[in-house]
């Protein structure tokens, strides 16, 4: 069989110019998890202050670090997320204000 070409298909192209609105905005995800690794090492620093061998007053139980470490980091970790959270939110309050517009140049290529 011999090797025949492949017919051409009609190929197109689109040009579009638009107008776009680029604004900054903070990561939340950033924010949320440097939140949340600062509440652990505070967690770590609060673990070392508190004295783990006296007896508690509540329960009568003396719990070891590893427990402090945990109890404290739970407390800790929500509240290094939330101020996180409300610090990204204030950068996005001054920082959201500055919108500009731009021209786009939209192309579009098929086959």
């Amino acid at each position: 069989m011999a090797d025949q070409p492949a017919p051409e298909r009609p190929s197109f192209s689109r040009d579009e110019i638009e107008t776009a609105s680029v604004r900054r905005a903070p990561k939340y995800g950033v924010f949320l998890a440097a939140g949340a690794f600062v509440g652990i090492l505070v967690a770590l620093v609060l673990t070392f202050a508190i004295d783990s061998t006296d007896v508690s007053p509540y329960t009568q139980v003396v719990y070891s670090q590893l427990q402090v470490f945990g109890f404290t980091a739970l407390i800790c970790v929500v509240a290094g997320v939330t101020v996180a959270a409300i610090v990204a939110l204030i950068f996005e309050r001054v920082l959201g204000g500055r919108t500009r517009q731009v021209i786009v140049d939209h192309e579009q290529h098929g086959v």
